[in-house]
């Protein structure tokens, strides 16, 4: 891959770019489809080891359209995964976050690259702020819905998507026969990187909100976009400034995910193993 990087082009379309991207990936795993693609935030690394046997693992940077990861505790891999019962899982540990400022089209490549491999179901994780008191550290909450606060979309043009039901009740309702304990929330995507103000997550609250974060919606609109069926997981790493009366930090969070690891992904791998 050369340093420009192709999505930064205007002209190029992002779908051709994903289309490369897949095809390198099926060229150097010898893989020419996957069925499933997760993408694993803060605390659920693990679960790429406990879906089934890693087979292939590339350096995401080897792949065109990709970027270095920005941030200590997100590895830059691609998994090639066999999973028992003989369907192949994409992991992507190589989220490009918006805050970095590579633009939208970069945040949604590994969604759209995974969709053409082949992949018609989109698992998407994170670690987040919760809203709800009653959602300790380590909480895993199913994501309902989500309010965008970005102010941007991966949608270019006059393009119109409809994102009824985003986040599957289907897949919801099957990962609650797994874990029938599983509460589920409205999750908010704020731009970052800074946290969010008590008074910002008061309006979240206001306005329906259950949960804080940095990814996921809009990499949950290009999967939708692209024809995925998405599956959302957020792991509740601290409850959000205002709730939580201590002051937040990067290293509490990487605390609470890595506490919490071999639980949530050990359900993660039981959701995908019901696929």
């Amino acid at each position: 891959m050369t340093d420009m990087n192709p999505l930064d082009v205007p002209e190029i379309d992002p779908f051709d770019v994903a289309r490369t991207a897949a095809g390198e990936i099926a060229e150097a795993t010898g893989i020419a489809r996957h069925d499933v693609a997760l993408t694993l935030g803060s605390g659920w690394g693990r679960a790429a080891d406990l879906i089934g046997e890693t087979t292939h693992t590339l350096d995401a940077e080897d792949i065109t359209g990709f970027s270095a990861p920005a941030l200590a505790g997100h590895a830059g891999k691609l998994r090639s995964v066999l999973l028992p019962s003989g369907k192949r899982a994409l992991i992507i540990g190589a989220r490009t976050h918006y805050y970095e400022g590579h633009g939208v089209r970069r945040v949604v490549h590994s969604v759209r690259t995974a969709a053409a491999t082949g992949a018609t179901t989109m698992i998407l994780t994170n670690g987040a702020g919760g809203i709800r008191e009653t959602w300790t550290p380590g909480t895993p909450v199913l994501i309902s819905d989500h309010i965008n606060l970005t102010a941007d979309s991966p949608l270019e043009g006059a393009t119109f998507v409809d994102l009824t039901d985003l986040y599957s009740r289907r897949l919801r309702d099957l990962a609650r026969t797994i874990d029938p304990a599983l509460d589920e929330g409205v999750y908010c995507q704020f731009r970052g990187p800074h946290y969010e103000t008590p008074a910002e997550v008061q309006m979240a609250r206001i306005i329906g909100g259950h949960i804080v974060g940095m990814s996921t919606a809009l990499e949950a609109i290009a999967a939708r976009q692209s024809g995925m069926e998405v599956l959302g997981l957020s792991l509740i790493t601290n409850l959000a400034a205002g709730i939580q009366k201590e002051p937040l930090s990067h290293a509490e969070v990487l605390h609470a995910g890595k506490t919490a690891e071999p639980v949530i992904s050990a359900l993660l791998a039981r959701i995908v193993a019901a696929l």
